[in-house]
């Protein structure tokens, strides 16, 4: 998690502009943990390296549909 020597460095996707505010942000200090950006105070959600990295290829592979 972050700390005082490693702060969060949070990112939005640049395709998730006009969407309404529907994204998630990541973390790049800490690559796997996410946030909703609508709730920047609110939980924290952490995945291994290996989750994240097959939910990343599963989004860009479509498998979620057209969201």
């Amino acid at each position: 998690m972050p700390s005082p020597e490693k702060p969060a460095r949070w990112r939005r996707s640049s395709f998730s502009n006009g969407n309404g505010g529907n994204c998630i942000e990541v973390d790049d200090s800490c690559p796997g943990t996410v946030r909703d950006s609508k709730d920047p105070n609110g939980p924290r959600l952490r995945f291994t390296p290996d989750a994240w990295a097959a939910f990343v290829h599963a989004a860009v592979d479509g498998e979620f549909g057209d969201v």
